[in-house]
């Protein structure tokens, strides 16, 4: 994302990921998402559980050298590394480096083999960019994002990389499709002319596990052109939902509800016109019927509290001269900061809001927050608070020796929550884009937030002097649940994590 946590609390003032797991032949025709309403979190925040909890995890340890700090009984191996693992063509023709900046990352089957789509979040002027690729270039103007796809073996030992999506802008999270493919999200709104740029940006692209041949480098413009940030399908194929982080003002949610007669299917671009659909902003009702100018109104307080929600049109979803967010009277919608990650199961949807506590992001008699989880039900059209992380001021420290400082809070107190998926078993896993530490985390109703990994990689020094550590991005199960991805966005690298997770997470 453009500003992060860090760099707004240094002017005074996250980058999101949404994963997709999915069993796949690699191709247009891959098997529907995995992760369903069966499990427990998966299911409606009012459904109600007989069963018993699951064990907690294990306290995070780690020895000399290690990059990640993990539960016992769970290893690690390092998948790619931004700048030092190779990349080919489609031939297996070397063309350059593993991309900088991972960050969704999308985990297929193929065959005896797993593929992962994963987005980076580069921009004009990349150090190391999605190298363009004939049949996957978007717009030329731009060597910067996009998505490679990486093959390992059923147990996450990397084999090879290829190009998936090239010459676009910031990819930073996105979504699954009910058919396996992946919906990768430009997190900008960068026009035609801008620099070096050709096109417009600001789009949802498809990719597929797949050769360059069978990629679609097309916008689907009818989803509307912002700073989009995570995308969920919903089961009908009738409805998607978008994330927005933006500010100047606050971000939005966004709905696009198909034509009559018309269902979501693969090569999305191709099959829809610019102006096919509805896309509208979400607006959440209070008790007397006013709308809720911000989420962040919202507190621990509310935790289980359904509010109704009705749904704005767009006025000029190609945000010509206005973006999106900027289109409503005040009052009309409802804006929230840092709308990160998103991920859907078939009764809804959660989505996280990193975080609001700058003075020009907190709305007047709001309090500050250090995160919160929403669950948006399909059916009853009601947003819900699930879970709320409290602004901790100790959080928002990086002076020398602040891990020790931290003592007990350093895996127990979390900030910044910012990717979001749905595992095969129906916990969550979050991503922590925090100011200090920056963990994966579980979620379940039944436990709360708990950390499974810590980045351990020091990326820079503070100005005060203390360790700075990038934030984890892009957590995505393979299929059969035996092996969590994960990434660190910087310096760049990527994690299989073995254990036995089926324990914890059943």
């Amino acid at each position: 994302m453009p500003l992060n946590r860090r760099q707004m609390l240094g002017t005074t003032a996250l980058t999101g990921a949404a994963v997709l797991t999915a069993a796949s032949g690699g191709t247009a025709t891959a098997a529907a998402a995995a992760g369903t309403a069966s499990a427990a979190a998966g299911r409606s925040p009012s459904s109600a559980t007989s069963r018993r909890p699951n064990p907690l995890f294990p306290p995070l340890q780690a020895g000399a050298g290690d990059l990640l700090a993990l539960p016992a009984g769970f290893t690690y191996e390092v998948v790619a590394v931004s700048g030092e693992t190779d990349i080919h063509d489609g031939t297996g023709a070397i063309i350059g480096k593993t991309p900088e900046r991972p960050d969704g990352t999308a985990c297929v089957r193929s065959g005896r083999h797993l593929r992962l789509i994963q987005n980076h979040e580069g921009s004009p002027g990349a150090a190391f960019p999605v190298p363009f690729v004939n049949g996957t270039v978007h717009d030329p103007g731009v060597l910067g994002g996009g998505c490679t796809v990486i093959e390992t073996d059923r147990d996450g030992k990397r084999e090879s990389e290829r190009v998936g999506l090239s010459g676009t802008y910031s990819n930073c999270a996105g979504g699954p499709t009910p058919w396996g493919s992946w919906l990768t999200c430009e997190e900008t709104e960068a026009k035609a002319g801008t620099g070096t740029l050709q096109k417009d940006h600001g789009y949802v692209f498809e990719v597929f596990a797949d050769l360059p041949a069978k990629q679609s480098p097309l916008p689907i413009m009818a989803w509307g052109r912002a700073p989009h940030e995570a995308v969920v399908v919903e089961p009908s194929r009738r409805r998607v939902y978008l994330t927005e982080d933006a500010s100047n003002p606050t971000g939005l949610l966004y709905r696009w509800s198909a034509p009559d007669g018309y269902r979501l299917k693969p090569y999305i671009a191709q099959s829809l016109k610019p102006d096919d659909g509805t896309l509208e902003a979400l607006a959440v009702l209070t008790g007397d019927g006013s709308v809720l100018p911000d989420l962040a109104y919202v507190t621990a307080a509310q935790i289980g509290r359904p509010f109704r929600t009705t749904w704005v049109n767009v006025p000029d979803r190609t945000a010509s001269s206005t973006s999106l967010r900027k289109q409503f009277a005040v009052g009309a919608v409802t804006h929230s900061k840092k709308l990160e990650g998103a991920w859907g199961n078939d009764e809804g949807l959660y989505f996280v809001a990193s975080f609001a506590f700058g003075t020009a992001d907190l709305p007047a008699n709001a309090t500050k927050h250090d995160g919160q989880l929403w669950y948006y039900d399909y059916s009853e059209q009601t947003l819900t608070l699930v879970a709320y992380f409290p602004y901790n001021e100790v959080l928002h420290q990086e002076t020398p020796g602040w891990e020790d400082q931290l003592g007990p809070s350093l895996d127990l107190a979390f900030d910044g929550p910012d990717g979001c998926h749905v595992s095969p078993y129906g916990s969550l896993v979050l991503t922590e884009d925090g100011n200090t530490a920056n963990h994966l985390l579980s979620w379940t109703q039944d436990t709360g937030a708990q950390a499974i990994a810590r980045n351990l990689i020091v990326l820079e020094q503070s100005d005060a002097g203390g360790n700075v550590y990038s934030e984890m991005t892009g957590p995505t199960f393979a299929p059969d649940g035996s092996v969590l991805f994960g990434n660190v966005q910087e310096p760049g690298h990527v994690f299989a994590i073995r254990g036995p997770w089926r324990r914890y997470l059943r």
